[in-house]
């Protein structure tokens, strides 16, 4: 088995070149820096900074007129928006922003398998302080589990796509549901910043083609979104994905104490830990196998908001990896039913990528002009057309 056991060793120091401004580095297959050193997604984040203000005021406004908007839009129905909720301090705090502007959220909750007890209690705990009704929808686990020793065993480093491709369409099936125009997906790129389109590639045609080459049983159950689900309930039902947090200042330390008072809301020890899985993946599987350390992403995103130190977030990457339990390994495999004569086989697979299976992205190149009309419509996140298409 692979023996790296930090990112010091798969990459000395002396051969990266990190950013000027964040502590992205070459480590990131499609960085690049302009003339004073600054990497791209330092430019994404400040095109994301433009449309989202720091100004309170200007951020008031902008949050009060889509919450009217939604509100009128809303009107005479049960629910006005669909909050996706993990148990994270992200999702948490997007519902309780949604409830404090006085809309009426159906909180969802897609359950892969993986989650720990932390995120359950945190779920249950927000929901009932804030009156919320919750509906979860749980994978087939048989059907699920293959499809994600699949992912393993095509050795690309995204292999959580299938739950964040499965959460985004459940957002929108249960949404056309129930007649609602309006999905918050959480993500805040102040504080959890950009990944890179190598690290991390949605797209359900992708998922299909690393299924039917690895996979052992037919995708039934799965909640796939394709492009013709994209049609469906984007343009035809005019459902909109909204990244709620962005519209207001996001401070995740004060997120944190005010989860805490008011929800009960519990840390679960790292970024992306309320799921055993997602803990299993950025702690092992991706820094040792694929050299690639999420840390950098989020760190640098808390950089870029004042949020933290750029000499602490470089020393962190650098001189500290990821903390885990051997026996996390043990609990996965087992989970996973794979025996450790298959886990080295997947362990010293060559490293793939999206690039080497189909998948919509030769199209999305293509069709580049329609799909940024598509974001300035609300059809597409913005930063989704940035990670994909700039």
């Amino acid at each position: 088995m692979n023996t790296v056991t930090n990112l010091v060793e798969a990459v000395p120091c002396s051969r990266l070149k990190t950013c000027a401004r964040c502590v992205m580095d070459t480590t990131v297959p499609e960085i690049h820096f302009d003339g004073n050193g600054e990497c791209q997604y330092c430019k994404m984040h400040d095109f994301m900074d433009g449309i989202y203000p720091r100004d309170p005021v200007k951020l008031e406004n902008k949050a009060s007129q889509l919450v009217d908007r939604i509100r009128q839009v809303g009107k005479g129905k049960r629910y006005d928006c669909i909050v996706g909720v993990s148990g994270g301090r992200d999702s948490t705090w997007g519902l309780y922003r949604a409830v404090k502007a006085g809309l009426r959220p159906l909180a969802v909750h897609f359950d892969n398998g993986w989650n720990s007890p932390i995120a359950v209690s945190n779920i249950a705990n927000a929901t009932n302080h804030l009156g919320i009704d919750l509906e979860t929808v749980v994978a087939d686990w048989e059907e699920f589990r293959d499809l994600q020793v699949s992912f393993l065993r095509a050795s690309v480093p995204d292999v959580e796509i299938p739950t964040d491709v499965a959460i985004h369409s459940v957002l929108h099936r249960i949404a056309a549901r129930e007649d609602v125009q309006y999905v918050f997906f959480c993500h805040s790129f102040r504080t959890e910043g950009i990944v890179p389109r190598g690290w991390s590639f949605l797209d359900g045609k992708y998922i299909e083609a690393v299924q039917k080459r690895f996979g052992t049983r037919p995708l039934k159950d799965f909640k796939n979104f394709k492009i013709w689900d994209f049609f469906r309930f984007s343009i035809v039902k005019g459902i909109q994905s909204v990244p709620f947090v962005n519209y207001f200042d996001y401070n995740q330390k004060k997120v944190s104490e005010l989860l805490t008072n008011e929800l009960g809301w519990k840390y679960y020890g790292g970024h992306h830990h309320e799921s055993t899985y997602t803990f299993f993946i950025q702690s092992y599987l991706l820094p040792r196998k694929f050299n690639i350390d999420k840390r950098k992403a989020e760190y640098s995103a808390l950089v870029r908001s004042g949020q933290m130190d750029r000499q602490t977030a470089l020393q962190q990457t650098t001189w500290h990896p990821y903390e885990y339990d051997e026996k996390l390994l043990a609990y996965v495999l087992s989970k996973l039913e794979i025996t450790k004569t298959e886990w080295n086989l997947i362990w010293n697979s060559p490293i793939r990528s999206y690039q080497d299976f189909p998948s919509y992205y030769p199209l999305m190149k293509r069709c580049r002009l329609p799909l940024k009309l598509a974001t300035s419509m609300g059809w597409l996140p913005e930063l989704l057309y940035l990670k994909y298409l700039e």
